[in-house]
Order: structure tokens, then C-alpha cells, then sequence
């Protein structure tokens, strides 16, 4: 129920039965308002989405809006496959990552973590963002950050994260015009490419890495990449729980490494999507993964909802919203610790009524 994607199955199965902190990292951009170039939740209301995956993965309500986000064709958030996993086999904790909300989670009790970022503004004008501070904060918090488990699995809930995504690797110089998945079937690229191409105007002759990202970038990206070198000496490892936004978090690690002409221990690394991503026909995560100096172990979890009847859920097989809030990795936890396709199915539809 795990397949490779790159490297080897092993870093996959020594995980197996070990304990595991989730945290979810959040940020919101103003690259989201732009209509049309996302479906990530409710339409004019977008900068709501990672304040109720939040919301709904710590306590199975959302308390910011009276329903749980759905996409305009109906189909809801990632966030109830990894609650059904939660709930079936728990994660050790579950830690909230605050990297710039529009609007507070409603939630007690839980790890939450506020690193002082505020939201991001559109790369079609300017991000706005100081990244080599917002980078300092991300490495910071790797090297003093332990968790309660054997391992982390990073998630991400970033409405239009993946138009930021492809801006960024373009503008760091990658040539992957084509490898960017997209919450809907079939993408907006006409809308995606003249928005990526207003970023990359901004940018000028002059600048250096983070200047660049400080225009086309956003948060999450540029902090999972601090904290992932942070990390780096640490004991734990971490499982980038994500589709192609997760693997610029590396595109970006990759550039910074060449800045520092360091190197990185990747064999604490992994990256894990759902199937959706993995085999998606408008995009290409392998062929992203592959432009990495380092080698890295990454994988799909052979998991979709052929066994529902769910209307809402059968729209994620026909290839609509595809991964996020750490759902590949999430599945895989859950598949690494006995549980069944079957029973994943079942808990997500008891969400749905």
C-alpha cells in the first residue's frame, strides 16, 4: 500500500509502528484572492481554509464557519482523511504552526506554535515577505524544536500554495514549468501562468536568493525550509506529509545548500503524497524530486475511495483537490500502524453523514 516514488522502501518501513507528532503548518497569501486560480475551500472566504483544517483535524469541528470547507464542486478538505487516521490510530500529538493566519484557529489545549509572520501579499505584485528573516525563524526553530515521538510529519494547509510554489522554483531556476499539481482537475493554467509571470517581472538582475523569495514566495515554503536544515542533526526524522508545495520546500533547501555550500543529511528526510498527486497527468512530483542534488526517499500511499459511494468523495478519484493537510503522510502512518483501506473509508465517510 506504500510505493516508491524515489530511493528506497526501507526509510518507509523502519518507521513502521514508531510514534508520531503531526504538525501542521499554516500560512495564508494574498496570491489566494485572485479568482479562479484556486479551489481550496469557499470562495471568498479562502483565507479561512487552514483555520478550519486546523480547527477540524484537533477537534472534528469547525468553529470559524458553521461547515466544514468544501471546494466549489463539493469536494471536502484533505483534513478528513488525516482526522480519520488521528482517530483510529492517534498521533502522539498534534502541534499547530501559525506562519502567518488571516484568522486565529479556535483551539485549546492543543501545541501552538506562533512564530510572529503575518500573511504574505500576491507574488503578482510582490510577496512582500523579508525572507531571510522569515528563514532565520524556520532554521531557529529546528534546532531547538523536540518532539514527543519518534518522528515528525510535517503537513501544510496554503490556499494557492502551489501557484507560489511554481513561481518560486521557477524563479530559483528550475525548469518545471509543467511539474506543479493544482486543486483542481483540470488546472487554471492560463490564469497560474500570467500570475507567475507577473512575479517573475518583479524580480531583479540583481538579486540574491532571498531577495527572490522575498517576491515569489511564501511563507511555509521558505520557513519548512529553515526548519528542515534546523533539524538536520537532530535525532528525529521528518516526513514531509505533501505534494509538490512539499517538494519546492526541498527545491528551496536545495538552492540554499548551494548558496552555503553545505550539505545535507537526507537519510533523516522523506517526503510522502497521496496517489492523486503521484499519478496525476498535469503534473510531475517525481520530475521535481529529481532536480535535487541529494538524493531523497519519497512515496505515495496507494489509497483512494473506490470502496464509497460518496458522491463528494468520489471526486477526489476523478483527479479534484488531490492532497493536503499532510494526507499522503498521514495515510501512511496510518497503513504503516495496521490500518486498513477499508477502515480510513469507512471514519471519513462517518464525517460526511
Amino acid at each position: 500500500m506504500i510505493k516508491t516514488l524515489t530511493g528506497k522502501i526501507d526509510f518507509a518501513e523502519s518507521l513502521r509502528g514508531q510514534s508520531a507528532t503531526f504538525i501542521l503548518s499554516m500560512s495564508n497569501t494574498k496570491t489566494a484572492n485572485i479568482e479562479g486560480i484556486t479551489q481550496a475551500g469557499i470562495p471568498g472566504m479562502l483565507h479561512l481554509t487552514p483555520t478550519l483544517d486546523a480547527e477540524f483535524l484537533c477537534t472534528g469541528e469547525v468553529r470559524s464557519l458553521e461547515n466544514i470547507a468544501t471546494t466549489p464542486k463539493g469536494v471536502p478538505t484533505p483534513a478528513l482523511m488525516s482526522r480519520a487516521v488521528h482517530l483510529l490510530h492517534p498521533f502522539r500529538t498534534i502541534e499547530l504552526l501559525n506562519l502567518g493566519l488571516d484568522v486565529t484557529p479556535k483551539v485549546d489545549y492543543f501545541t501552538y506554535h506562533d512564530r510572529g509572520l503575518s500573511p504574505s501579499d500576491s507574488i503578482a505584485t510582490g510577496a512582500n515577505i523579508d525572507a531571510l528573516a522569515v528563514f532565520q525563524k524556520g532554521l531557529e526553530f529546528g534546532q531547538t524544536y523536540t518532539p514527543k515521538s519518534d518522528y515528525v510529519i510535517l503537513g501544510e494547509s496554503v490556499p494557492s500554495g502551489t501557484t507560489t510554489a511554481l513561481a518560486t522554483a521557477l524563479a530559483l531556476g528550475y525548469a518545471c514549468e509543467d511539474k506543479f499539481s493544482s486543486s483542481f482537475k483540470n488546472s487554471p493554467k492560463n490564469i497560474k501562468k500570467e500570475v507567475v509571470e507577473s512575479a517573475l517581472r518583479n524580480i531583479d538582475p540583481t538579486d540574491d536568493l532571498f531577495a527572490i523569495l522575498s517576491k515569489v514566495s511564501d511563507n511555509m515554503l521558505i520557513f519548512n525550509a529553515g526548519f528542515i536544515l534546523g533539524a538536520n542533526d537532530k535525532e528525529y526524522s521528518i516526513v514531509l506529509a505533501g505534494g509538490t508545495q512539499m517538494a519546492c520546500v526541498l527545491l528551496v533547501v536545495n538552492r540554499i545548500l548551494e548558496l552555503m555550500e553545505r550539505e545535507i543529511d537526507a537519510t533523516k528526510i522523506a517526503l510522502c503524497t497521496t496517489k492523486w498527486v503521484a499519478k496525476d497527468p498535469n503534473s510531475d512530483i517525481q520530475g521535481l524530486l529529481e532536480m535535487l542534488n541529494f538524493p531523497i526517499n519519497s512515496y505515495y500511499t496507494d489509497f483512494d475511495f473506490s470502496l464509497t459511494e460518496h458522491p463528494p468523495l468520489k471526486l477526489y478519484d476523478e483527479g479534484e483537490a488531490k492532497e493536503g493537510v499532510g494526507a499522503g503522510g498521514t495515510l501512511m502512518y496510518g497503513l504503516l500502524n495496521g490500518l486498513s483501506k477499508e477502515a480510513i473509508t469507512r471514519k471519513v465517510e462517518s464525517f460526511l453523514g
